[in-house]
Order: structure tokens, then C-alpha cells, then sequence
């Protein structure tokens, strides 16, 4: 990998954009690179979970603006692919990391470490936890740019702070504290630069450490996938798919058992061999 890096220890992966030398501007390299990375950590039973952050003094400091004043007439002159509707575009690099991070099966928790703007922000948003550095600084600038939302987070930031709050941010471009971005509901905890990193870890730990790997992973799949249905319906029909699905089985027996005896459970199901499907009757797949 050339623009990110990926460890792994005791069950936690960490990816870590890595050009701090470019403040970790984003670039199509480190789009794909990050694709390969989630599909990665998803294989890897091993893994319960995901940090992402940054090295260096930054987060991401948003796309790559090397080639100046043509960076985006370039950029949308290439073709990578068909959208949902089948027109031949240059589909945005930031919305298939998010689509692909959105179809985790492990939680992901955003470390963001220093200054995180544009795609540096929208790309945390599909994090289930975004931690941050209490110096950091954050904003959507696109508007400022000439730009419009980008890595669905028109969809998704709506839903993570109150309405008002989200157009201020949109319409201004303007960068605001992370105090700012905690009080809105954005950042989950604040931190210092230097305890980030071990508190993100920590709260890793803490979401999956007695959990069945199997069960997180379709319990975020359910949360995630229920934001945008038009009625409870469809929640109850895929939940009943699931306590049927995993009612039969061992993590079940195993999670049950343990409990009754009082000890620890050892759960036996992992993701790459005993995930049920429960969704493909009733939502799409999201394609990255």
C-alpha cells in the first residue's frame, strides 16, 4: 500500500492514512486503497474491529490538490465505472470508500487525530464512532470550493446532527472546533491528541470484547440498513429473519449456556462461514 498503512493487534485493526507529508490528502490511490483495506479486515475473522486515523499532525486535510485550479475538470473527465442508473461517470472517489465502509461487518471507529476537512470529514461519517482529538478542527468546505456534498454525507449527516445544524455547516464551508462538532452530536468523545489513539482502542474493545462476532456484525448491518426505510415493517421482518436465523444456531446455545453458568462465552460462529442473509429480500446491496 502507498497512501494508507494497516496494523493489526489483539483483534483491532488499525488503518491510518498515510501522507502526512500531504497532511493525508485524499487521492484515487488511497480510495481504492482503503476499498481493499475494509475488504480486508472484513475476511479476517480475526478482526473485530476498525480504527481509522491519520499520521502525522492530520486527519486528512480533504482531496488532493496537486494539479491546482483543474484538479476536478480532470478528474470528472475520467470514467470509472457505471452508477446505479447505468450512466458512465466519474463516480465520487469519497462516496465509494463511505458505501464500502457502510458494508462493514466490523464496527468502525474514527480517530480523527487533527484537522479533518472536505472528504476528510464526510469519509468518518460511515464510522460508527468518531472520536477526536480536542484540538482538532473540522469543516465541509465544498461550497467554498465551487463544490457540493460529497461521500453521501448529504444523506448521512442529516441524520447525525439537527437539520439546521447540518445546512449551517453545508452552506458555509465555514471549519469549526471539535468542541463545536461534540456539542452537535458529530463526535461521540473528545480527547487529547496524545490518548486518542489508546482511548479509541479501548472503546474497540469494549463494543466486541464479550459479543458474538457474528451477531455485532448483523446488528450493525440492521442499524445502518434500517436509517432509510418508510416503515417499522420492514425492521420487523428482518429482525424476525435474524432471531429465527441465529435461534438455530451455536452462538445461541453458547450465549445462553454461558449465561446460565455464569462464565464467560466462547462463541463459536464467525463471519466468514455463519452469517445468514437477511436482507437481500428486502434491501439492496450497497455498491461501491
Amino acid at each position: 500500500m502507498e497512501h494508507i498503512s494497516m496494523s493489526i493487534e489483539d483483534g483491532i485493526a488499525v488503518i491510518t492514512l498515510d501522507r502526512p507529508d500531504k497532511l493525508n490528502a485524499f487521492t484515487t490511490t488511497m480510495e481504492n486503497e482503503l476499498i481493499e483495506a475494509f475488504d480486508s479486515t472484513d475476511a479476517n475473522d480475526a478482526v473485530r474491529a476498525v480504527i481509522l486515523t491519520g499520521a502525522g499532525r492530520a486527519f486528512c486535510a480533504g482531496a488532493d490538490l496537486s494539479s491546482g485550479a483543474e484538479t476536478f475538470s480532470e478528474w470528472s473527465a475520467e470514467s470509472n465505472g457505471t452508477d446505479a442508473d447505468g450512466d458512465d461517470l466519474r463516480r465520487d472517489g469519497g462516496g465509494r470508500v463511505v458505501l464500502r465502509m457502510f458494508d462493514s461487518l466490523k464496527p468502525i471507529i474514527a480517530a480523527i487525530n487533527g484537522p479533518a476537512v472536505g472528504v476528510g470529514i464526510t469519509m468518518t461519517l460511515a464510522a460508527d464512532f468518531r472520536l477526536a482529538a480536542d484540538d482538532a478542527r473540522m469543516g465541509f468546505v465544498f461550497n467554498r470550493r465551487g463544490l457540493v456534498p460529497e461521500s453521501c454525507s448529504s444523506w448521512l449527516l442529516p441524520k447525525l446532527v439537527p437539520l439546521q445544524r447540518a445546512l449551517d455547516w453545508i452552506y458555509s464551508g465555514r471549519i469549526f472546533t471539535a468542541t463545536e462538532a461534540s456539542s452537535a452530536g458529530l463526535v461521540y468523545r473528545l480527547h487529547s491528541r496524545e490518548d486518542l489513539l489508546g482511548e479509541a482502542t479501548a472503546l474497540a474493545h469494549s463494543l466486541t470484547r464479550d459479543s458474538a462476532p457474528v451477531s455485532v456484525a448483523l446488528s450493525r448491518q440492521m442499524i445502518w440498513r434500517m436509517l432509510g426505510v418508510e416503515h417499522p415493517m420492514v425492521a420487523h421482518r428482518v429482525e424476525s429473519i435474524g432471531i429465527n436465523a441465529r435461534g438455530a444456531q451455536a452462538d445461541v446455545r453458547e450465549g445462553v449456556a454461558a449465561f446460565l453458568e455464569k462464565r464467560e462465552a466462547v462463541f463459536p460462529d464467525r463471519c466468514s462461514d455463519a452469517m445468514p442473509d437477511l436482507f437481500s429480500s428486502h434491501l439492496p446491496r450497497p455498491r461501491w
